[in-house]
């Protein structure tokens, strides 16, 4: 049974970490939904623009695979950058297309958390006031069309690199968005809040950098699993991650791994058919 998860929010969510600045995920048991399908994930996962990279969505799949053996994870990429909480408004495009996605993802699985992610868009001109209110009501509408009225919603705060530079010196209200989001997450039911303290940014000043997105996925999963806030980094991130880099790929992912490579171009046709004659052999 696919284990299903949604992905909503603004570029943070979708990902914008340089994919080469961290290790590839290939696990056979971590699906995407991509043209209808369910593909074996490949990052980037949520492709919403041609610089799309590492989202917090790929650790958090790996991490809950390595916790849950007898499962597969879907994931269902619906962020949108640069997106303002007004976008995703219940009679908006964003709204519709991801309960649209949900719903046809739960014909082959089971829709088993929401994954949510925004507020840099809206961390300026006090925003922050009516914050609280557009997402209780895309909260609530989300539960009462998908008839998912516990299911966990995983909300991430916002940088404290923001507010500095690059892009991000705009996002001048973050920790009052910061404070918005807590607090959802605090009063309502099966909402569970993860911070962002420590992580970093890309040069921009506003992108989680892709090692961070790497934290923030366990983060978001330790919240899940366990039912509960995560308020400050934890303690065995780096032996986390390191677990999941270290684990041995199984014959499908080594012959993924190869048919990657042979398209873009790293290896001949000819290195490909030997590389994945010597895998079948194994």
């Amino acid at each position: 049974m696919i284990k299903s998860f949604l992905m909503l929010g603004q570029s943070n969510m979708a990902g914008r970490g340089f994919i080469k600045e961290v290790p590839s995920i290939y696990n056979e048991r971590i699906q995407m939904l991509r043209n209808g399908k369910w593909q074996m994930m490949t990052e980037p996962i949520n492709y919403d623009r041609p610089v799309s990279g590492i989202s917090l969505a790929g650790s958090f799949a790996d991490e809950w695979s390595r916790q849950n053996q007898e499962d597969s994870i879907g994931l269902i990429p619906c962020a949108e950058g640069g997106s303002s909480l007004s976008e995703w408004s219940v009679d908006g495009v964003l709204f519709r297309h991801a309960i649209t996605e949900a719903k046809f993802a739960m014909q082959s699985s089971e829709l088993t958390g929401i994954l949510w992610h925004q507020g840099e868009s809206d961390s300026n001109n006090d925003n922050y006031k009516v914050y609280y209110e557009k997402l209780l009501l895309i909260i609530n509408s989300l539960r009462k069309e998908l008839n998912a009225p516990t299911i966990p919603i995983i909300i991430g705060g916002l940088g404290d690199f923001l507010g500095k530079e690059g892009f991000g010196k705009s996002c001048t209200e973050y920790n009052l968005v910061n404070q918005e989001l807590q607090k959802f997450a605090f009063e309502q039911d099966h909402c569970y809040f993860v911070t962002a303290s420590g992580l970093t940014s890309n040069p921009d000043g506003i992108h989680i950098d892709a090692l961070s997105q790497r934290r923030f996925g366990l983060r978001y999963f330790e919240a899940f699993s366990s039912r509960k806030h995560v308020l400050k980094p934890l303690t065995n991130e780096n032996e986390w991650l390191k677990l999941n880099q270290d684990r041995t790929h199984t014959n499908a992912e080594k012959i993924y791994i190869k048919t990657m490579d042979f398209a873009l171009g790293k290896i001949t046709y000819d290195e490909f058919v030997s590389q994945v004659t010597q895998i079948n052999k194994q």
